[in-house]
């Protein structure tokens, strides 16, 4: 406003003078310039020539043909996304970070601060070659743009950091599944560089992990992290150096006792309930021993179609199987109880036929008139020949009845005959049932004590 004041004092004064106004008007524009200035284009230029990224050739490792770079590496774990049996493997989500040194990238600055870069600057310089050993996929996230950090000091050190999601291979072991722990592990190392020329290192040892402290997984129960290193010796190139993110998952057992262990154990019971069914009513017997043979081979369907095809045997198929077994038996029980029935009562038949109830006895014998032939009293016949019985004419004649026993005779003697008849019955077909009512269950019950006892 001064300056526009004296430019008009000026005028009124006298004369304009043309090159006098042109080097005000100069002069103005130079300051509303300065004013407004674009700060990113200039900044622009300063980390070009600070930074001198086109005066090198980035292609060859900090320090080349000297003594390996050490480049140190530390990693935040985001997240467990997955594991599976089937494909054996995991995916995981995590923050890698590298840190090293390129004289190359160093800059004067005298407040000794760094400058923080996108990913757009990592294709023009040097950067590890590190990758996941044994890995089936992985990317670096993009949304919105390349998750990508790119950090650089005044004295040429350099963060080097990435979001990225990697599946990667895990060996398990399914033989004690479900009730086993799985240890996993991410590996990191160099693609082209050997020990010789990159060493790899973690940065603070097992403090370069962090986890989130809400990482869960709805089958497993995340019980340890930890670091390790070592060397990898490949026949064609050498030595190169190996770091590992390993993990330690325990499985929660809950939804298998659910979904697996409780329905079979159901199944083996109800398979006893046959026993206290009449030997009769095989219709009964059968559908409940084919119905829990089916819904066995069911539950071990469904359980190893989630698992993959190992050739060694499991904890639960051990379980599956002996229930499978127990239940299969328990048919195989009504088999025996069925036939030996049938077998007894043909016996019984055939006797009846040989020695009808009509035949004619000498008085010191006496028959039951209740129109069939009791067993002992066809036994009772066995001690006579043929010339002692009767023929069939003479038989209205011949045939002489007691009848004037007591009341308490017959009575004792029906028990007696019960008694022993009922005796062969439970030998034959009844004492299957009765001690099948006791060996199955504490049997089974003895296999669960040793199973649990074993796994757990």
């Amino acid at each position: 406003m001064a300056r526009a004041a004296e430019w008009a004092l000026t005028a009124l004064a006298g004369p304009v003078n043309p090159g006098r106004w042109q080097s005000a008007a100069a002069l103005s524009c130079s300051h509303i310039y300065k004013k407004n200035h674009d700060v990113t284009k200039t900044r622009k230029g300063k980390t070009e020539q600070l930074l001198r990224v086109d005066d090198h050739d980035f292609t060859m490792r900090p320090a080349f043909g000297g003594p390996a770079i050490p480049v140190g590496v530390d990693v935040q774990v985001e997240s467990l996304d997955s594991i599976s049996e089937v494909d054996m493997d995991f995916t995981m989500t995590l923050y890698l970070r590298h840190y090293w040194k390129d004289e190359r990238l160093s800059f004067p600055s005298t407040t000794n601060k760094s400058m923080t870069f996108d990913g757009r600057l990592v294709k023009k310089i040097w950067v590890p070659d590190v990758f996941f050993v044994h890995s089936k996929r992985s990317f670096i996230h993009d949304t919105t743009t390349d998750n990508i950090m790119l950090r650089v000091f005044p004295d040429g050190h350099v963060l080097y950091s990435m979001r990225i999601t990697v599946t990667a291979m895990c060996n398990m072991d399914f033989s004690r599944f479900p009730l086993d722990s799985q240890t996993c592990s991410l590996e990191l190392e160099s693609y082209a560089y050997t020990d010789e020329d990159l060493m790899l290192y973690w940065k603070n040892g097992n403090e370069s992990l962090k986890t989130d402290e809400k990482i869960s997984l709805s089958q497993f129960l995340i019980q340890k992290f930890h670091t390790t290193s070592r060397l990898a010796f490949y026949s064609s190139t050498g030595w190169y150096n190996r770091l590992y993110i390993n993990f330690t998952l325990r499985r929660h057992i809950f939804f298998f006792l659910l979904q697996t262990y409780f329905p079979a154990t159901l199944m083996v019971m109800l398979s006893w309930v046959s026993f206290w069914i009449d030997r009769r009513a095989v219709p009964a017997r059968v559908s409940l021993g084919i119905t829990t043979v089916l819904t066995m081979s069911t539950i071990i369907t469904g359980v190893n179609a989630s698992m993959p095809r190992v050739s060694y045997i499991k904890a639960v198929d051990i379980y599956l199987w002996v229930s499978f077994v127990f239940v299969f038996l328990s048919v195989l029980e009504y088999a025996a109880v069925n036939y030996l029935t049938t077998v007894q009562e043909r016996k019984e038949r055939k006797l009846r036929e040989k020695f009808p109830c009509t035949c004619g006895i000498p008085h010191s014998k006496t028959m039951m008139l209740d129109g069939n032939c009791s067993e002992s009293d066809a036994n009772s016949l066995a001690g006579y020949t043929r010339s002692q019985m009767v023929p069939e004419e003479e038989k209205q004649e011949k045939m002489v009845v007691h009848l004037a026993m007591s009341n308490a005779s017959n009575s004792s003697r029906k028990r007696g005959l019960k008694g022993h008849v009922g005796l062969r019955i439970i030998q034959n077909t009844h004492a299957i049932d009765k001690y099948s009512r006791l060996i199955f269950p504490g049997t089974y019950i003895f296999f669960n004590l040793i199973y649990w006892s074993v796994f757990s």
